[in-house]
């Protein structure tokens, strides 16, 4: 029901914008003329077989809504194109004026995507105030089965409901969890096969999540099999929480599904705007901070013999190495080959200024050069000595896969009190598990939070000296 009129909005929304196209185009409201009129046939024809192909009608529950709305300006664009090789095939474009084909497309693509935002956003308050549910049967056992109930709970807008765990293996020791005999986060569980499939029919049950190891090939073949005639959804969700070290997603590789064990959790299309902002941002930064680093480089420079900028070797991307900038905080001392000190309070190798610069995180300004560069990002996890990257990479899980992504300036870790001296390793562990999660739980908008969260926190930390 859903699905049809999904299909008749959207077939009245490439009409209206016909017309609105043709009443700018006039200048006032007109019917369209005859080629308007067969060029809006072509178009609705082709809305009804391009769309359904792109999955446009399927159920969106659960699934992100810029996916929806990308398949959606792609199909429009694909509408569009076709329909006017069509009027060229046909010796008919002459008829047609280009003017009017351009708003026609403008604004059918904007009243297709502000009615399925619409609808999209209304489908959602309902599932959240408890309508428009699907009840969920899970077989396998605590802890996965309990992970996944949580997360339907956690997401009420997607609309699945958890009313029974099927775990027949037995999977569950109450001994060793006790609160799982009977109910897994307040859902039954049922340990019968035939009482779990008497189940599913008598509630009508529609979605059954198979979460059991791939090695349970004959228990999953059995379930498919005696569902077959039920209409039943059946979606195999294996846990493979234990496979993925840093809980990266399904992706598609070449057609196929493939878990990525290593691999870069933001993808290029998603961290445009992050480059992007980046450059602007760094940009804006080194203008208008330009007489203020001027100073403190004249201050450097008087404070000791030396250069005004340190540069260090420092891994970027993918473990590419580049050369940091700084401004020298530290009177001109050589390390022995191989190893680094860090600075510690009252350290006599800082100079005054240069004490001044690292509280207040001055010296850090010159790495705006960094990023306009490339080589780093303004939010990122902070980059280390190489020195320290070989301590620490076998001493610190997850530690090497900061580096999937570029470094930055500041970062999740760095507004949560982690900066400075990390003289124990619990402190560099802290710094890690605040980078993966930045990770993994990276958007645009997040960086924009760290940036302010940086600016209203300021830069002067107690740990850093």
């Amino acid at each position: 029901m859903l699905s049809v009129l999904s299909r008749l909005i959207d077939v009245a929304m490439v009409a209206l914008g016909a017309a609105i196209a043709a009443a700018v185009h006039s200048g006032k409201a007109v019917w369209l003329d005859d080629m308007q009129s067969v060029s809006l046939a072509f178009d609705v024809l082709l809305v009804v077989v391009f769309f359904p192909a792109l999955g446009i009608y399927r159920s969106w529950r659960g699934k992100p809504l810029y996916d929806l709305l990308c398949r959606v300006a792609g199909g429009w664009a694909m509408v569009e194109v076709t329909g006017v090789l069509i009027s060229f095939s046909l010796h008919r474009a002459d008829s047609l004026s280009r003017l009017w084909l351009v708003y026609w497309a403008l604004a059918t693509i904007v009243l297709l995507i502000v009615t399925k935002m619409i609808v999209y956003s209304i489908l959602r308050g309902l599932r959240r105030e408890g309508f428009n549910q699907r009840a969920v049967a899970i077989v396998g056992g605590a802890p996965y089965g309990r992970f996944l109930i949580q997360q339907m709970r956690s997401r009420p807008e997607a609309g699945f409901s958890p009313v029974v765990v099927f775990d027949e293996d037995g999977t569950i020791n109450p001994y060793e969890d006790p609160d799982a005999a009977d109910a897994i986060e307040g859902v039954p569980v049922e340990r019968d096969y035939g009482r779990m499939i008497q189940l599913v029919r008598q509630r009508a049950i529609r979605e059954l999540w198979l979460a059991l190891p791939i090695s349970k090939e004959k228990e999953i073949h059995r379930i498919v099999m005696d569902l077959r005639n039920d209409f039943v959804n059946i979606r195999f969700i294996p846990d493979v929480r234990s496979l993925t070290l840093f809980n990266q997603p399904m992706v598609e590789l070449l057609g196929v599904p493939a878990i990525n064990l290593a691999a870069s959790p933001i993808t290029d299309l998603h961290v445009l705007p992050k480059r992007i902002f980046d450059r602007l941002f760094a940009l804006a930064a080194l203008t208008a901070l330009a007489p203020l680093m001027l100073v403190i480089a004249v201050l450097v420079k008087l404070s000791s013999p030396g250069p005004v900028f340190f540069r260090q070797k420092r891994k970027g991307i993918d473990g590419n190495e580049f050369e940091i900038y700084k401004f020298r905080s530290m009177k001109v001392h050589k390390e022995e080959a191989g190893r680094l000190t860090q600075a510690t309070r009252r350290d006599p190798r800082i100079t005054a200024v240069g004490a001044f610069l690292r509280r207040t995180s001055l010296d850090e300004l010159p790495q705006f050069i960094n990023v306009l560069r490339g080589e780093m990002s303004v939010v990122g996890p902070r980059p280390h000595a190489l020195e320290h990257d070989d301590i620490y990479k076998d001493l610190v899980k997850g530690y090497m896969h900061r580096y999937r992504i570029k470094p930055g300036i500041t970062g999740w870790a760095q507004i949560n009190g982690y900066r400075g001296e990390t003289d124990r390793i619990e402190k560099m562990m802290g710094r890690v598990k605040l980078d993966l999660y930045y990770m993994q739980h990276w958007t645009f908008w997040l960086d924009i939070k760290i940036v302010v969260l940086t600016l209203w926190k300021g830069f002067v930390g107690s740990n850093a000296y």
